[in-house]
């Protein structure tokens, strides 16, 4: 295979020159060549990587886990793609599920249809950051979340994710009119917020603020939060660091 350009690239992947650009700025691709006049260009080995990191992007690793992942495993492209397969084909197969539920809650509103909760919550993928948060917070506090999540059986489960939907709301509102992160309406939403958390887990300070410093890093959790309006999870962060500080320690 002949190298290819920085901008031959760009075009086939879909992906900007200038991110192309900022991967080997931070030593996540490196290409082959650099011509005099600044262009990069790109090997089979450079674009088998780079198709790992995209695939990877798709599964919502972020960008410093990527590079981990992959200067971890080098010279084992076979087994990183059958990796990435497995997860692929995890993710078809639940939005497949995801499909079937929507099919299925559209026609119980429109014509009627008979639909359990079981039926009404398939395919929702509540362990998706899992292997994240066990090495973040360790085996025992994740294996006792999962069984206090269990524990709360279907309808329990939908008034938790009613919650955080009434929680994400509330800070977005407070966002929008730049309520302070020590306001009362504040201190009250991110005090309902660990409230909220508790019944799956207890975090101690150290803990709560960690956790909602990643709601600001991780681009997944940020744009749950910022989904009302930008900002609301740096807000939250803020927030936690107060409310921890004055009711945790």
């Amino acid at each position: 295979m002949t190298s290819i350009s920085i901008a031959q690239a760009a075009k086939k992947t879909g992906i900007t020159s200038r991110t192309l650009r900022h991967y080997d700025a931070i030593g996540l691709l490196t290409p082959s060549e650099t011509a005099h006049d600044g262009r990069r260009f790109y090997g089979e080995e450079e674009l088998l990587r780079l198709q790992h990191i995209l695939v990877l992007k798709e599964l919502g690793v972020d960008l410093t886990t990527t590079k981990r992942v992959l200067d971890a495993e080098p010279g084992h492209a076979v087994g990183l793609l059958k990796d990435h397969l497995a997860a692929l084909t995890k993710e078809r197969d639940r939005y497949a599920r995801l499909a079937t539920t929507v099919s299925r809650t559209i026609d119980h509103l429109e014509r009627g249809t008979a639909m359990t909760t079981d039926e009404m919550f398939e395919g929702f993928q509540h362990a998706r950051y899992e292997p994240e948060a066990r090495e973040r917070w360790g085996d025992a506090a994740i294996d006792s979340g999962n069984a206090n999540w269990e524990k709360l059986g279907d309808d329990g489960k939908k008034r938790h994710m009613q919650i955080d939907r009434e929680i994400v709301e509330a800070l977005g509102a407070a966002a929008r009119i730049h309520l302070a992160p020590t306001s009362a309406e504040v201190q009250q939403t991110v005090a309902r917020h660990y409230e909220w958390l508790t019944q799956i887990w207890t975090p101690n300070a150290e803990a709560y603020v960690s956790l909602t410093q990643m709601y600001v890093d991780d681009e997944r959790f940020r744009q749950h939060y910022d989904e009302v309006t930008p900002g609301a999870a740096a807000l939250l962060r803020d927030a936690a660091v107060v409310y921890a500080l004055e009711n945790l320690t």
